[in-house]
């Protein structure tokens, strides 16, 4: 599917967007992050998991997204159980390096499991199914007093790399005093887990067709990042989770480009250099 070269949204709430940290003005370096496209399979079709950040937070407060964050050093552990693809199989398809890559998807599982409570482990023959033994290990987690290894090792459980696929990359814009290099994931819901709000970042979790939360997006009833707008719009075309997770994708990084036009923010979407 091809993209759309350009998005057109409105200025957010926060005076002027080319505001740097750096004192030279130059961009800020992006942390390293990662994001999970969670779908499931409903009645009516495909849906994703979506999560209204808390507006108070100082990146994307009072948007929508997918479950992810920041990549914490702890996560390039190399003692992880592991199970599926390689490390090095993940830095081919995200161009980085296999300690990195190792980062991200211990990165995405973590995340996944702080934000939504699904959990991305089991053995090398069965995923978890039940998740409520963890419920105080997630909290654990969330407040970064155990490691992902630590985690699993202690639980007797591996992460299943097989259950991700990867999807997209995308860097904050140079523009921005907050910026995140993302590679995105997506993963089907693991059979009777579900995924619930019980997180401190968001004060709203649902599934969701994509249409409709384009739409909702459309009608000024959520606010959507070029990213996440994309992606619901992309997965549109799939009647099933096993469909989206079996397409071949080009992992194409792209820096979305913001240029001020008038009262509203034109967003360039162009592959770009950073």
């Amino acid at each position: 599917m091809d993209r759309p070269r350009e998005f057109v949204f409105d200025i957010p709430a926060r005076p002027g967007i080319a505001i740097r940290d750096n004192a030279d003005g130059s961009p800020v370096r992006p942390k390293d992050a990662a994001t999970v496209i969670l779908l499931r399979d409903a009645a009516d079709g495909l849906e994703v998991f979506l999560q209204h950040r808390v507006r108070g937070m100082a990146f994307a407060g009072g948007m929508t997204v997918f479950p992810g964050g920041g990549v914490d050093p702890r996560d390039a552990d190399a003692s992880v159980a592991w199970a599926g693809p390689s490390p090095s199989w993940w830095g081919e398809q995200f161009a980085c390096d296999e300690g990195l890559a190792r980062a991200l998807v211990c990165g995405a599982v973590r995340e996944t499991f702080e934000e939504s409570g699904v959990l991305l482990a089991g053995t090398e023959d069965a995923v978890v199914a039940d998740v409520a033994p963890y419920r105080e290990a997630r909290k654990a987690l969330e407040r970064r007093e155990i490691s992902l290894a630590g985690f699993l090792a202690e639980a007797g459980l591996t992460l299943r790399a097989d259950l991700l696929r990867p999807y997209a990359h995308w860097v904050t814009p140079r523009e921005e005093p907050r910026r995140y290099d993302t590679r995105f994931f997506v993963a089907k819901l693991p059979e009777g887990q579900r995924a619930d709000g019980a997180t401190s970042e968001a004060d709203a979790v649902g599934w969701q067709r994509p249409a409709a939360a384009i739409a909702d997006a459309r009608e000024g009833r959520r606010g959507l990042m070029p990213p996440t707008w994309l992606t619901l719009n992309e997965l549109e075309e799939f009647a099933t989770s096993d469909a989206a997770l079996a397409q071949a994708r080009e992992i194409v990084k792209t820096v979305p480009k913001l240029v001020p036009d008038g009262d509203l923010i034109r967003v360039i979407l162009d592959p770009t250099e950073d």
